[in-house]
């Protein structure tokens, strides 16, 4: 009996520590903004913006919302998405995924393509459909659904407009009509609709996502309004005194989600800053809880603002299986985590009978705004150490192959391997910075095997370097601000690319990556 009582003690203390214990922000760090999410059962989904990287629109499962799993990606095939001449201003902008139905529908907008489409699909752990274009301009699409029918509203023209549609034909069943167009920010936008206590509630952002940038939002008794916006406006924001001094800025583009347990939360996206409030790992997904009492205005973490350590009550975690710190090849696929810029070419990507990933040179460079062969993960910690290595095979002269630090097709770091003349290589290390090309360094190889390049960070430099035959020799290191967005624009953030380019159309060079290693700093992101 005396054993009995004490197990039922312990499992009760597991579930109060399971169902009260904090989290640390970013719940899902790096370059993943615009989150959406949406509930499906006990399970939750979440969606990113991809920009110019394909393929687009990374998918993630969660069963607490705290700890994400990337299971895919909603846009996989050329016929998708179509993104010629994309760059990181440009692509595939803010998604919505719901749920209806059984059915679950990502909406979004390929500002370089046709406009507003959405996709839909039974299992998200599978293909999703072929693009069902929509009428209605503007950009940051949503969905919502009642009795039997589907809404959408997104910004032409910068104000927020609803439509009725058929979601499975991209028909617009009613006018647009003009239902708010915020507190007076600029570019009101990523409207979402929800309908709570009789109310149906308008959350936009505002402000630009930039450090002015906000979460306001709006009710009415009737869909297509009039609304009227809290006086309490905004709910979400670090542009004031309260946020001002915290290492997250940009706080905005939001989405909010009842629990399983009846509680509210909002994911939304901000960023770390670095000094001179430069960033780098682009616009991250954050979490935060929300009281909504009823027939009240939703108020997000008692303040309006969100911290790296949130210490409040959350739903029962359960932590799912994270990356490995060195990935293999040894499947002969690549995980959903990775992308390229543009649509690649699917030929120039190939797994060996070893366990390689061999990359096939074209004479595309990582300058030329086009797709170079060229895989890449998101940089998800400030402090980090990357590490490939890399053999170069029938190269001619000036072939090269090696890791790019790549924020856009005019900011990248570049560490190589190149054919030199008379049979010999050297390992190289590059800057662009917009006009500006700069070979910090230059040595020749004693061998014509393999070299091992290695990249590592902190919040000021990266540091760059190899090892041959297990011994490390450094090569320099640049400021992390040149690759910021606050100097080389666009929405993205950086990314570790492998990579392989050639001088000559005639080239037959390839590159074999036995493996890649990502070992973030221990407790950065916890």
């Amino acid at each position: 009996m005396r054993n009995a009582l004490f197990l039922i003690f312990i499992s009760l203390c597991s579930v109060c520590k399971s169902s009260a214990q904090g989290y640390s922000n970013p719940v899902i760090p790096g370059f993943h903004p615009d989150p959406s999410v949406c509930k499906a059962g006990d399970d939750y989904y979440l969606v990113n913006s991809s920009f110019q990287y394909f393929p687009g629109v990374p998918l993630f499962h969660s069963k607490d919302l705290v700890h994400w799993e990337q299971i895919g990606n909603c846009l996989t095939r050329p016929s998708q998405l179509d993104l010629t001449n994309a760059n990181s201003g440009s692509g595939i902008f803010a998604p919505t995924i719901r749920y209806n139905d059984g059915v679950f529908y990502m909406i979004t907008t390929n500002v370089s393509g046709k406009g507003n489409f959405l996709v839909h699909t039974t299992d998200p752990r599978s293909e999703w459909s072929e693009p069902v274009w929509l009428e209605q301009g503007g950009i940051d699409p949503s969905l919502y659904f009642e009795d039997g029918k589907c809404f959408m509203v997104s910004n032409p023209d910068g104000y927020i407009n609803l439509c009725e549609i058929d979601p499975m034909t991209g028909k617009q069943l009613s006018s647009s009509k003009r239902i708010w167009n915020g507190t007076g920010g600029r570019y009101a936008e990523g409207p979402h609709i929800y309908k709570k206590d009789g109310w149906y509630y308008l959350l936009i952002s505002e402000g630009g996502t930039e450090l002015g940038h906000k979460v306001t939002i709006a009710r009415s008794r009737y869909i297509d309004g009039p609304y009227q916006g809290n006086p309490a406006n905004p709910i979400l924001t670090h542009a004031n005194e309260s946020g001002q001094s915290s290492p997250i800025q940009g706080t905005g583009h939001a989405d909010l989600v009842e629990g399983t347990d009846g509680s509210w939360w909002m994911v939304c996206l901000a960023y770390r800053i670095m000094p001179g409030t430069h960033h780098t790992l682009g616009r991250e997904t954050y979490l935060a809880p929300v009281r909504w009492d009823k027939d009240a205005w939703p108020v997000v973490n008692s303040n309006g603002t969100i911290s790296l350590k949130m210490d409040v009550p959350t739903l029962p975690q359960q932590e799912m299986k994270g990356r490995p710190e060195r990935i293999d090849f040894k499947e002969g696929k690549l995980s959903p985590e990775w992308i390229h810029l543009q649509n690649p070419e699917a030929k120039n990507y190939i797994f060996t009978k070893d366990g390689k990933l061999r990359l096939i040179a074209t004479p595309v460079t990582l300058s030329d705004w086009k797709s170079p062969t060229f895989v890449a993960l998101r940089q998800e910690h400030f402090d980090m150490e990357a590490s490939a290595p890399v053999v170069l095979q029938k190269a001619g002269v000036n072939d090269e192959a090696g890791i790019s630090v790549f924020m856009e097709f005019h900011s990248h770091y570049d560490l190589f391997v190149r054919q030199d003349k008379d049979r010999k290589r050297s390992v190289g290390l590059r800057y662009k910075l917009g006009e500006i090309t700069h070979y910090a360094k230059e040595v020749s190889l004693p061998t014509d095997g393999e070299v091992e390049l290695v990249v590592k960070s902190d919040i000021n430099y990266y540091y760059f370097g190899y090892k041959v035959n297990g011994i490390y020799h450094d090569l320099g290191k640049m400021n992390t601000r040149y690759l910021s967005t606050e100097t080389a624009g666009g929405f993205t953030g950086v990314v570790l690319g492998l990579y392989i380019t050639s001088a000559s159309k005639d080239s037959k060079a390839y590159a074999d990556f036995e493996y890649f290693k990502y070992k973030g700093k221990p407790g950065e992101n916890k």
